[in-house]
């Protein structure tokens, strides 16, 4: 069984909303990039705008914009992937703990701070009593998501799955993860990342939600053939192995992949992995970079596979990745990214 991608809704630092593919880069400097935010006002009712924090707009959002491409009012499934959850109200419930020594605590923010918000607040707004499954699996977060959705399809549970990878970047979990090292010193352009040669990347987030479905249509941007994870692999070799295992699962030659998309972030640590690959098994084969369009967060795949299945469904690469078009149209993209890397993970998507 084939599963198809029939729609998406993209919500990130570039002007990805209303289906716009990456026409004008926006160009961001410093180390955090901020997700460029449409007027909620003309998606979500102004009642319950005032209630969500920047994120679960963000999710909402995305999520309604998806499904209004799809055509579908209500899904038969909703998945869905984030490794920090809704930071702002977790930060904001934390803070008046310590303002308030621990007494007359409001519940609200506390109750909007769990990881499963975006995805029950989707389904109230749809009134949809179907399944719902939120995953936490830090860097591997939202492909457990997107396993989750396919085996719903696959086992015959739902026809149609609605699969969403969510985070978020605040000033407090910025402060925090930049005195761990993993953001740059200095203030660069996110579009001059790759020409730099130094430690730390720039922080990112996104909201990116996918329509999964067992029956194909004219309309459909991709076929999604599958997902595999992998966990510290001890050396280039193993992780060579892990690729190569998977294509062949796929019953798939690593010669036939027309694109590959990896997840270089501009830490010179980090993206040792694919200059080795690069070398060794991927030397015939085109590379293209994401990282520099969202920040590096754990379900930045979400963002990646956004992007391959536009790739495929317009048959065009746009400036902002590499101006060069393609001779013949991309049949099948391998998607490559590693999260500090201690999460791996690969996504195969070909043509319909």
């Amino acid at each position: 069984m084939k599963i198809y991608i029939r729609a998406t809704g993209n919500i990130s630092p570039q002007k990805t909303f209303g289906h716009q593919f990456l026409t004008e880069p926006v160009e961001h400097t410093g180390d955090r990039l901020t997700c460029v935010e449409p007027d909620y006002k003309d998606i979500i009712d102004v009642k319950l705008i005032r209630r969500m924090s920047r994120i679960i707009k963000m999710g909402v959002a995305s999520a309604m914009e998806c499904l209004q491409e799809s055509g579908v009012a209500v899904p038969d499934a909703i998945t869905t992937g984030t490794a920090y959850g809704c930071l702002e109200d977790t930060g904001v419930f934390l803070t008046k703990m310590v303002e308030h020594n621990e007494e007359l605590l409001t519940p609200t923010a506390f109750i909007q701070s769990t990881h499963n918000t975006i995805g029950a607040q989707i389904a109230l707004m749809l009134q949809c009593h179907n399944y719902n499954n939120a995953f936490v699996h830090r860097g591997f977060s939202f492909e457990s998501a997107l396993l989750d959705g396919m085996m719903l399809l696959l086992e015959k549970e739902a026809n149609n799955v609605l699969v969403g990878g969510i985070d978020e970047i605040t000033n407090i979990s910025h402060a925090i993860l930049k005195r761990m090292g993993l953001y740059k010193r200095e203030a660069i352009s996110n579009l001059d990342l790759f020409t730099t040669n130094s430690k730390g990347t720039i922080a990112g987030e996104g909201a990116a939600f996918f329509l999964l479905t067992n029956e194909s249509s004219a309309n459909d941007y991709a076929v999604l053939d599958g997902t595999h994870t992998f966990y510290k692999p001890a050396t280039i070799k193993e992780t060579e192995q892990q690729i190569l295992s998977f294509l062949s699962a796929q019953s798939v030659n690593v010669n036939d992949i027309d694109l590959i998309i990896t997840g270089r972030n501009g830490d010179s640590r980090n993206d040792e992995v694919y200059n080795q690959l690069q070398k060794s098994i991927f030397t015939t084969h085109r590379l293209i970079n994401y990282k520099h369009l969202c920040g590096e967060y754990p379900t930045s795949t979400a963002f990646a596979l956004w992007m391959a299945a536009n790739i495929i469904k317009t048959a065009t690469i746009p400036i902002a990745i590499g101006n060069e078009i393609p001779k013949n149209k991309l049949k099948k993209i391998l998607i490559y990214n590693q999260y500090q890397n201690i999460h791996h993970s690969l996504l195969l998507l070909s043509a319909c």
